[in-house]
């Protein structure tokens, strides 16, 4: 039985995310931006969580933290590489490692770029990826403490994960992305037509996300870096993948 997800808004862009198991009746919280909004998530759901599962260190997705475990006796995982800047951290992670919310497997990827030791986590037999502010829709996490070859490996291990990955991201950037994207990928259709749903949906004041592989793969410009049209707009037929993207992340860092 695949797992069940409440998102919801915190702060002013982000994103919160209750993940619960209806076997075992576990929770996870997908990091922790703001505390009242999840424990009105938690009360909605009636789902008990059990842990914290953190992607990176920035205030905006651990400030909720201790609060949270205080109040549920929670553990909290996060990246072995920022252990240190983790309020609360009981249980590291890097690349490779596996957990589980239930018998559900849960996966760690290594995604660093926007912070060094940003992880995202993938769930397998849901179908579920939650990468936090390495892949947004339409869009990447601007490059704090990394070099863009080091994002654009991380985006790559991203884009081969199953089309029909159902994908959480940590904030609501979609429409500034899609009308940095139309600037790129100007003859993209499929963007067009996107960007143009997005719209609606943010004049409505509803949520752009979730999104999938399969549709970041045919729209987000931060994963075309191999396609002849955006390489044709930016003039860098003949460069390198790790070259085009670093030009289109430079390029989004100006809009």
């Amino acid at each position: 039985m695949p797992v069940e997800i409440e998102q919801f808004m915190c702060r002013t862009d982000n994103f919160g995310v209750l993940v619960h198991d209806p076997e075992s009746g576990q929770t996870a919280i997908i990091d922790a931006p703001e505390e009242a909004p999840i424990l009105a998530a938690i009360k909605r759901t009636c789902w008990t969580p059990t842990m914290i599962l953190t992607t990176h260190h920035h205030v905006d997705h651990v400030e909720a933290n201790l609060a949270l475990k205080e109040r549920f006796k929670l553990r909290i995982v996060g990246p072995e590489a920022e252990k240190a800047k983790i309020p609360g951290i009981d249980e590291t992670v890097e690349e490779g490692s596996i957990l589980h919310l239930g018998d559900e497997r849960i996966e760690v990827v290594a995604t660093p770029g926007h912070t060094a030791g940003h992880v995202s986590y993938h769930l397998p037999a849901s179908k579920v990826a939650f990468t936090a502010d390495t892949l947004f829709a339409l869009g990447c996490g601007r490059l704090f403490e990394c070099k863009p070859p080091v994002m654009y490996e991380s985006l790559k291990k991203l884009a081969a994960l199953p089309a029909e990955t159902t994908v959480y991201c940590g904030h609501e950037y979609t429409l500034a992305n899609a009308r940095f994207a139309l600037s790129v990928d100007p003859t993209n259709s499929a963007l067009k037509e996107r960007a143009a749903r997005i719209e609606a949906l943010r004049v409505d004041n509803k949520p752009t996300l979730p999104t999938t592989i399969g549709e970041e793969l045919s729209t987000n410009p931060f994963l075309r870096w191999h396609d002849p049209a955006i390489r044709k707009h930016l003039g860098m037929e003949k460069a390198g993948d790790a070259e085009v993207f670093a030009e289109i992340r430079k390029r989004k860092d100006n809009f």
